[in-house]
């Protein structure tokens, strides 16, 4: 069984230059299983389908106790590197942040997401700092993917954008980020500026108007991964399936796509 630091080591050349990293997102350990069946490098978690789960909305409101149990069950299940989405970390104590993520070592996880959101950058540099302080202090270390989220919330006028989103970039670069995540880029010239400028893997989200991966790759982009969609498109068939069936009191909406379902007892047994 490979240690923490060795799947670290793995996931770290997953974002080589020349590479590209596909990370489906998972939300417990039936869709994490599913993911790893299907030949994924690795595996992300999304923290809003993680919340929705539990029955909380995004938005770092998820009790941590709840966040490492989810955690917990996905690698008692999958043998891959494992980043955990960590909205802005559950706290806006630096020191606070730092010690949920030395927990989350402890646990297995490799890496993870912080997110600036709609707080200042000088915010999440100070968290990202104070994440490789401590890991540094305990002879561990992660991988700190810093979400930027610029484009995402419109944070900036359009024109001022990409200026901010590298200026943004080269901070959680300096902070000690590992990567830069840049939810809602897809101008193929954009990003590419991005890449030039900042000397670390971007990752992009992919969203309907986001060019294909081989578009993103030649681009320099080293990251895409898809969030919360995975739980979109399972709860988007279960709702479908359960409208038609409580409203009609038909059931071909639920076989339409119940036969797709894997097989969990063989995964799992």
């Amino acid at each position: 069984m490979t240690t923490q630091a060795e799947r670290l080591e793995q996931f770290r050349a997953m974002h080589s230059p020349g590479r590209l990293l596909v990370l489906p997102n998972a939300w417990d350990a039936a869709s994490a299983g599913m993911v790893q069946e299907l030949g994924a490098e690795a595996i992300a978690t999304s923290s809003a389908a993680v919340a929705w789960c539990h029955g909380y909305p995004d938005g770092d409101v998820v009790p941590n106790e709840t966040a490492f149990a989810a955690v917990k069950e996905i690698l008692r299940v999958i043998s891959l590197p494992l980043s955990v989405d960590s909205e802005g970390g559950y706290s806006d104590d630096p020191e606070g942040v730092a010690a949920f993520v030395l927990k989350l070592i402890e646990l297995g996880v490799v890496g993870i997401n912080l997110e600036d959101g709609k707080s200042s950058p000088e915010l999440l540099g100070r968290k990202i700092a104070a994440i490789k302080r401590a890991v540094k202090a305990s002879g561990a270390d992660v991988f700190i993917n810093a979400r930027c989220d610029v484009y995402l919330h419109d944070l900036v006028p359009d024109d001022a954008k990409l200026a901010e989103m590298i200026r943004r970039g080269k901070l959680y670069r300096d902070a000690g980020a590992d990567g830069l995540f840049a939810p809602a880029m897809h101008d193929l010239k954009e990003i590419g500026e991005v890449v030039s400028a900042i000397d670390l893997p971007i990752n992009i989200l992919a969203m309907r108007v986001v060019p294909p991966v081989a578009e993103l790759k030649s681009a320099g982009v080293r990251r895409v991964s898809i969030g919360a969609l995975t739980a979109r498109c399972a709860y988007g068939a279960a709702l479908r399936g359960v409208t038609t069936l409580l409203k009609e009191g038909r059931y071909d909406a639920i076989f339409a796509t119940s036969g797709d379902c894997p097989d969990f007892n063989k995964l799992f047994g």
